[in-house]
Parts: C-alpha cells; structure tokens; sequence
C-alpha cells in the first residue's frame, strides 16, 4: 500500500514541511455553506469537531460514487473534507474505523426500516412496508449502496459490521415475532428462521431497487410488486407452519 494509501503526506525539508497546504474547497454539498463571520457566536469546539467529523463521513460516501470503499484513500477522504491528512486521526483511529461507523449509522435508517415493516407483519402491511422501504433507499442511496457494495467486499471489518447488524435485526425481529397471535408457541429456531427470511428478503429488495430501471432488468414498480408477492408468500407460509414437534 503506498504512502498515500496510509495517508501520511510526504513533504520536504524547511518550512514547507510543517504545513501540508490543502487547495481543495471544503465540500458543502451535504453539510451547507460554509458560513462567513457576521458577528454571531463563534463555533464552539465540540460543534467544529462534529461538523469535520461529518464532512470526512459523507466526504467518504461521495468518493465511493463509482468504486469501493477499498478503493478509497486516507488521503483523499481527508483533503475532501478540507483537512490534513494527520487531522483524520482526531476522528477516526483508523480508515476502517470510519468504514464501521458508516455502516452503524447506515444501518441505523435500515433498522428504523425495518422496525416500521415488522410492526405488524401480515399481508396487508407489505405494501405499506415496501413503500417505506423505497422512499428510504431513494432519500439514502449513498449510504444503501454503500451497504449492498460492502456486504461482501473486501475490506473485513465493514463485512464484520454489516453482518453484526444483519444478525441484530434478526434477533431483534424474532423476538417481536413472539408477540404475534399464533406464533407463541413456534420453536425458537423456527421463529428466528422466519425472521432470517424477511430481513434478507427486505435488504435483497434493496439492491434491486439500487438496480432498478437500468436496461436489462427490473423497473422499480416491477421490483416492489415483486417483493410484496414475496412478503405475502412468507407471510402465507408462516400461518400455515406446524412443524412436527419432538
């Protein structure tokens, strides 16, 4: 891995060598403009921590527009969000720190998702569900491609983060199935397979939705039509479950 890879700048001798001078613009497409002094109170510390903290995480999202995130450089997540490259580490301890805290709070607004679909799973409810479901991949497609990208990429500790929070929507929505009329009673390995279904079955949902539209597959009223006969299908199924009890 090279140097700029690492994000150590290499400079030269005398003076030059205190201050790597970055010429890039300090990116406001997510953030806002960047405001000039008019009297009003300063920024406290805390706050200009947090406004760089976000600038280097959606900085991140917005090179990983066309490549993967191990494709990506220290270096330059750092200039994008206007900073040194040794300013990262007041951030982040590592790159793939950064790469995990994108996907806890990624995976935050699939969650909430999520949560919003399994309130009262039943038929009815998947159209409703895969209604909220576009309208989060539409508002968060960085953060979604980022995900469905990740899930099997190749850096370990994002593929780690993503399948630690695959495996908590599972646990959560098994324990939520519990409360379900009828379910009650289903072995433990029973419900938690079901849940296994719709999680994946959702997060399948949203990379044809990432897809949609481009020639050669699915349109995305296509997709979601789909994905509701899936819904209902597990759904069906589940009522109609009596596996054979030791």
């Amino acid at each position: 891995m090279t140097d700029e890879q690492h994000g150590h700048p290499v400079v030269t001798g005398g003076a030059a060598a205190d201050v790597l001078v970055i010429d890039a613009p300090i990116p406001t497409n997510r953030l806002g403009a960047v405001s000039q002094s008019t009297g009003a109170e300063p920024e406290s510390r805390a706050a200009r921590k947090e406004r760089t903290r976000k600038a280097l995480l959606d900085g991140t999202l917005d090179l990983m527009a066309d490549r993967s995130f191990a494709g990506v450089s220290l270096r330059e997540i750092a200039r994008h969000a206007g900073i040194v490259p040794t300013a990262f580490y007041r951030h982040f301890a590592s790159i793939e720190e950064l790469g995990v805290v994108l996907v806890e709070e990624s995976m935050r607004m699939l969650r909430q998702m999520l949560r919003d679909a399994r309130r009262n799973p039943s038929t009815k409810s998947a159209g409703a569900s895969l209604d909220i479901l576009v309208r989060q991949v539409r508002t968060h497609e960085a953060q979604f491609r980022f995900l469905s990208r990740e899930r099997y990429g190749g850096v370990p500790e994002i593929r780690r983060a993503i399948a630690t929070e695959m495996r908590l929507f599972v646990s959560e929505l098994t324990v939520d199935l519990t409360r379900i009329g009828g379910l009650e009673s289903w072995d433990a390995d029973d419900l938690e397979m079901a849940a296994d279904l719709i999680v994946s079955t959702m997060f399948a949902v949203v990379v044809d939705l990432l897809e949609a539209d481009r020639p050669g597959v699915r349109t995305e009223a296509e997709v979601v039509a789909r994905a509701e006969r899936q819904l209902r299908l597990i759904m069906l199924g589940m009522t109609a479950w009596n596996p054979p009890r030791s």
